[in-house]
């Protein structure tokens, strides 16, 4: 119990007080299940503290050892769990597949990338820590399925009373019988443990004959499959060859099923959190492997350069302008991680960042050009202009010189249009823009933006850009 009083203390000296305080009760007080796959955008609403100071302690949390962090894939369809990885590394290249909804899908970080956190067994056991002896339910809402979709009691009264012909434990090695009455729906026997899915259409006339299906589990991961069978009794017979229990329930394919997954509510996504000032700066040697390549389908770049920097050190001298530029530097650091954004890199004189939306990015230029305003008045001088240039679009994370990076033509645009800058004025490209919540910014702020054409070093043909003066 010491070790554990020694990591709050710490936790408090890292994270929010407030949020580090939360986390305390949370691990005090709070339920099994909701120390289970934590979401943490949930619990930022639950307990009114900012979602960012919320995401930073939860990580501070996790490298004391207070939590264990999951990569979870999601199925886009159902919201269920096909993978849960330790560490991105471990994501695969290859398609993951959802015997519910029988679809495959490559692992976007973008939504289909869930981050969530569990208490750690050292600090507090919990139910979810033996999964296979959770209740049948109870196994669906903590383990199949994401923090996303949002399960309540009315929900699961709902999957038990309307959705659900039946459902039943199954002992590894044994076998049951069950005895239903189809209706005639779409019916799907999915056993959430094995990730195994058998359809039945069922159709025509109604029998009162008995009809036979028997379905075997193992660890073999066969295909979904389709049989076509008529309205009426059905003995399905299941036989569990596998080493674990597993969970066969019979769903009725209806809208009631569809309208209790469709519930969703925000959780942390893998884009968000590449994108995240403390997972960068706390989990440095954590991110990818050197031969990754994940797929991000949108995102925010946000390039700065100080402007004549060499003739500023001419001109003031070394340690004079050394002073300077660091204190450039640290505004415009403090400003990108208030902003909901993280520092990729800085070049020189020049700052790489990204945001997971184009107005942070915006907001966050904004604020950099009042910063630079506020030292070279505080100091008489002009000597401060930056440059700064934004850009949305697709982009690699990539492994770069032991650092997550971006890699793609975005990012070369991004850069490009940066240098289109001549003075303190800022350059964004129509994908920015186009974001309903930049508009909205340009018109509170007043600013009409002038457009106009650019040719970019490295890029074929001329691109449209939008000039904030």
């Amino acid at each position: 119990m010491s070790d554990i009083n020694a990591q709050f203390s710490v936790l408090k000296q890292t994270a929010d007080p407030a949020v580090a305080d939360a986390i305390a009760r949370l691990i005090e007080t709070g339920e099994d299940h909701e120390l289970n796959r934590v979401n943490v955008l949930d619990f930022a609403r639950q307990t009114g503290l900012d979602e960012e100071l919320i995401i930073s302690g939860f990580l501070h949390a996790s490298r004391l050892g207070l939590f264990e962090l999951t990569w979870n894939v999601l199925c886009p369809g159902c919201g269920g769990v096909l993978d849960a990885h330790s560490t991105l590394k471990s994501l695969r290249h290859d398609d993951y597949n959802c015997a519910l909804c029988a679809a495959g899908y490559e692992a976007s970080v973008d939504e289909q990338v869930e981050v969530a956190f569990t208490v750690s067994p050292r600090v507090r056991r919990i139910a979810a820590h033996d999964p296979n002896t959770l209740p049948i339910w109870e196994y669906f809402k903590q383990v199949f399925w994401s923090s996303g979709i949002d399960l309540n009691k009315e929900s699961f009264a709902a999957l038990t009373d309307e959705v659900t012909l039946d459902a039943l434990e199954l002992p590894a090695g044994e076998k049951a019988v069950l005895s239903l009455q189809l209706p005639a729906q779409f019916i799907i026997v999915f056993e959430p443990v094995t990730h195994a899915a058998q359809f039945i259409d069922v159709q025509g006339e109604p029998t009162r004959e008995r009809q036979q299906l028997s379905l075997i589990y193992n660890n073999v991961h066969a295909p979904t499959g389709t049989t076509t069978m008529r309205p009426g009794p059905l003995r399905l017979s299941l036989d569990n060859q596998t080493g674990v229990r597993v969970l066969p329930s019979v769903f009725i394919a209806a809208d009631g099923l569809h309208q209790l997954l469709g519930k969703r509510k925000p959780f942390l996504t893998a884009k968000r959190m590449l994108t995240n000032q403390t997972f960068r700066d706390v989990y440095k040697a954590d991110n990818l492997n050197i031969d990754q390549r994940l797929k991000i389908t949108s995102l925010t770049f946000l390039f700065t350069d100080l402007k004549g920097s060499t003739a500023l050190y001419e001109r003031v001298g070394d340690l004079a302008a050394f002073d300077l530029v660091r204190a450039h530097f640290h505004a415009l650091l403090e400003i990108i991680s208030s902003e909901k954004g993280a520092v990729v890199k800085t070049i020189g004189d020049a700052v790489m960042a990204t945001f997971i939306r184009p107005e942070h990015a915006l907001a966050a230029a904004l604020r950099m050009r009042s910063a630079m305003a506020a030292l070279n008045a505080k100091r008489g001088t002009e000597d401060l202009i930056v440059k700064i240039g934004i850009h949305e679009g697709p982009c690699l994370a990539v492994m770069l010189n032991e650092r997550q990076d971006y890699f793609g033509q975005t990012v070369n645009i991004a850069a490009r249009v940066q240098s289109l800058s001549t003075s303190q004025e800022i350059h964004i490209t129509g994908p920015v823009i186009d974001s309903p919540a930049v508009v909205t910014i340009l018109e509170r702020e007043a600013i009409k933006p002038i457009q106009k054409q650019a040719a970019l070093r490295g890029i074929a043909d001329k691109i449209v850009v939008y000039e904030i003066p």
